[in-house]
């Protein structure tokens, strides 16, 4: 089976396409080269051929001469000198009846002039190409007059169109070698250039990077993560589609390159974009999302050999973005219920132990101690899952405070909920609820020597009735926050590095209260610190937090 031929790459189409050209421009130079040069040898032997002649027909010895009997036998030596002297190649002499007085050859003296000779008999000078007896000539002809203005005699001066060949031939060798001088100089720069083309186009034709455009721009839309693309200079120059929902740009990407100062990028993500580092799985949160992110440098592979290596040269960087808001979401709500989960499962052996102890004591014939026993470990937990079910409206809510309540007795710390029996309803989504203070609560209890103290209110309304915004308040008795406004970046955290999961919380936490239009308010100090969030009923206001104080921690 034969092979089919291959197309040519754009730089072979090139590079044959530029010599082409370089080879049709210095022909048709060439050939308008030696027409000019024809032109202007004919021109100036035609104006070199009347000169002569005219000076010959101005000269007194000339007209002396004709007064002779033997006007050939002084014009003839006059003639053949003039010819020698000037290097013409005629000039002849003659009457007004064309009689020749001189010439190059002495048999044509006597014999009439070939050519034309009307306008000088009418007194006016004249050049011409005529083929005479010597062949074809440029020759100028003038009359020469006598005193009293009457022509007397004729004098006709030429050089033939071979010897003014002879002459162009010198000026042929010239521009035939600036001509193939013009062709190799254009090859080579065609053939650099096509060895440029072809690494940058990796050797391939116009229709194959025409379909691989086609696949790329396919590609591009239809892949779910969102990809950049961002040139050595700083400047995103590919966008798709779902890297422009994710970071809320303009839809449909960019049509030229664009700084990244310019773009409402969150200062993290900014950063990374910038500085163009290796980023592989780093979470960033945005005001909405949590985007994974992942990001290499690219560029020309490095190329080595005989001893010395070139180095690869950095291009830009990709980088892809993996919406997990929705997952990170969901892992809060499993924590949660994990947690709730463990609450349960510590109180299941508690409770097992109770009852063993009760059913002894019943054996033992202490009914009284035994009832005494049960009432005062049951007591605590009934009034609180009792309170947390009659003011706390929203389930998950509720499971949340009694998990952690748990939680806090495994930890040894005394976690004090205060719910304001007329709380109701939130307008929060679970998920954010759920979001915001689990993460405070779990900071708090990391951070607590003893006690922590959760509250939750509603505020009176202008008309001094309830139905205000929800203010909920997580506080410690820890050591404090240093910077308070870096607590809340992606990254930051206080506790043992190396655990998964460390330096996020607090960015979820201001994503969930942007997002239900809340505010954050931190007092922090070295007895502790407490956070303030509040919901508004309506839950449209931007975003908003106040920052209060000085300490450090998390």
């Amino acid at each position: 089976m034969t092979r089919p031929h291959p197309r040519w790459s754009i730089a072979a189409r090139l590079f044959a396409l530029q010599v082409v050209v370089i080879v049709l421009i210095a022909a048709l130079a060439t050939v308008w080269t030696i027409r000019s040069a024809r032109t202007d040898a004919d021109s100036s032997a035609a104006r070199a051929c009347l000169a002569l002649a005219t000076g010959i027909a101005d000269n007194p010895f000339v007209l002396d001469a004709l007064a002779t009997t033997d006007p050939s036998a002084r014009l003839q030596p006059y003639a053949l000198d003039l010819m020698r002297d000037t290097s013409t190649d005629f000039v002849t002499i003659m009457s007004p009846d064309r009689t020749r007085l001189t010439h190059p050859d002495a048999a044509e003296i006597g014999r009439p002039f070939v050519g034309t000779i009307e306008p000088a008999l009418a007194g006016r000078s004249f050049t011409e190409t005529y083929t005479g007896t010597l062949g074809p000539s440029v020759r100028a002809v003038v009359p020469v007059l006598g005193a009293d203005g009457e022509v007397v005699a004729l004098v006709a001066a030429g050089v033939t169109v071979s010897a003014i060949a002879d002459t162009l031939e010198q000026r042929l060798t010239l521009v035939l070698a600036a001509a193939l001088a013009t062709v190799l100089i254009g090859a080579l720069a065609s053939w650099l250039l096509s060895r440029y083309l072809r690494r940058v186009t990796r050797d391939r034709g116009p229709e194959e990077l025409g379909r691989l455009f086609d696949y790329y721009e396919g590609v591009l839309h239809s892949v779910r993560e969102g990809l950049l693309l961002v040139d050595g200079r700083g400047r995103l120059t590919l966008c798709n589609d779902q890297a422009a929902e994710l970071l809320g740009l303009p839809p449909g990407g960019v049509d030229r390159p664009v700084p990244l100062e310019s773009l409402d990028l969150p200062d993290s993500l900014a950063r990374l974009l910038v500085g163009g580092r290796v980023a592989v799985d780093e979470v960033h949160v945005t005001d909405e999302r949590v985007l994974v992110v992942n990001q290499q440098r690219t560029g020309t592979p490095s190329r080595g050999g005989a001893g010395r290596v070139v180095p690869a040269r950095t291009l830009g960087t990709v980088t892809t973005l993996r919406d997990r808001t929705e997952l990170t979401d969901l892992a809060d709500e499993v924590e949660t219920m994990r947690t709730l989960a463990d609450a349960l499962r510590s109180q299941t052996h508690e409770f097992s132990n109770r009852l063993h102890t009760i059913v002894s004591l019943i054996e033992l014939g202490r009914g009284d101690e035994a009832l005494r026993f049960a009432a005062t470990g049951l007591d605590v937990d009934q009034r609180l899952a009792d309170s947390l079910v009659s003011s706390v409206a929203e389930p998950a809510l509720a499971a949340l405070l009694l998990g952690k309540s748990a939680q806090a007795r495994e930890r040894g710390v005394d976690l004090v909920i205060d719910v304001d029996p007329a709380l109701g309803t939130v307008d929060v989504e679970p998920r954010d609820l759920v979001t915001v203070l689990g993460n405070l609560l779990d900071n708090a209890l990391d951070a607590a020597a003893g006690t922590v103290r959760i509250t939750a209110r509603r505020e009176q309304s202008e008309g001094g009735e309830l139905g205000g915004a929800v203010v909920f308040t997580v506080a410690d008795d820890g050591p404090g926050l240093g910077d308070v406004e870096q607590a809340f970046h992606r990254g930051f955290s206080t506790k043992e590095p190396g655990s998964t999961g460390r330096g996020v919380g607090l960015a979820l936490v201001r994503q969930a209260v942007s997002r239900a239009g809340g505010g954050i308010t931190v007092t922090t100090g070295t007895d502790g610190t407490a956070f303030s969030v509040r919901f508004s009923d309506a839950a449209t206001a931007d975003a908003a937090a106040t920052i209060d104080g000085g300490g450090g921690r998390r």
